[in-house]
């Protein structure tokens, strides 16, 4: 399996001066969680059409990466005013991230490839990948604090960089239907005492996944949204 595709989408001219107005050498990633579960396409135009300040340079979501900013312009994301995390961080917001479940965690898979990239593109390190909340007091990435956990992130793009030359292989055989972000998901709670009696942690969601993830409190790491 290959890394997904990322697709260019073009600031719009007259939106440059309030979306990215400063040139940018990056120095980090800063790593967010939609408050929607709107698509990675549905959040750029977003972003491009309205004409508040915040911006993000990628979006990411089960399909695809969508990049509407470039790299070498700032956005306002960390809300760290012209601190580090906006004059100097590349912003990923990870999709689908208010009522989680499969296609979030295909997202937070397809964010961990990206991440992994990019931290090779620039020859950084792991320490190199920050959150928003390490800006300010705004409890982001929510649903990777609360539900993923962020070291289980961390070890996951570290897992990417080693898989070899990024856009990577999964590191799971082809054609076995495994998602690494569910797998990990699966140990954490199977560490907290939940138990997924018929196929154990096989890295594929399905109704021992549902399951859990609407009973599971587990030390405050796994949540749940009711998508009704």
């Amino acid at each position: 399996l290959k890394m997904v595709n990322i697709r260019k989408v073009e600031c719009p001219k007259d939106k440059l001066s309030i979306k990215c107005p400063n040139t940018m050498t990056p120095t980090r990633i800063v790593i967010h969680n939609t408050a929607n579960d709107a698509s990675a396409a549905n959040e750029i135009t977003y972003m491009h059409k309205n004409t508040n300040q915040t911006s993000f340079h990628f979006a990411v979501d089960d399909k695809e990466i969508v990049q509407g900013i470039e790299l070498n312009r700032n956005a306002w994301h960390a809300s760290d005013g012209n601190g580090k995390g906006n004059r100097e961080g590349i912003a990923i917001e990870i999709c689908y991230s208010k009522s989680g479940g499969e296609k979030w965690l295909k997202a937070v898979e397809n964010a961990a490839e990206l991440t992994a990239k990019l931290l090779k593109d620039y020859g950084w390190g792991i320490d190199k990948v920050t959150k928003h909340a390490d800006y300010t007091n705004k409890h982001c990435p929510h649903r990777i604090l609360d539900e993923y956990g962020w070291e289980n992130f961390l070890n996951l793009v570290k897992s990417k960089m080693s898989a070899g030359t990024t856009p990577a292989p999964v590191p799971s055989t082809p054609k076995s239907g495994i998602n690494t972000a569910v797998l990990e998901w699966q140990k954490v709670a199977m560490a907290d005492g939940y138990k997924f009696p018929k196929y154990g942690a096989d890295g594929k969601w399905g109704a021992e996944c549902e399951s859990v993830a609407k009973a599971a409190i587990c030390k405050q790491r796994l949540t749940y949204t009711n998508k009704n």
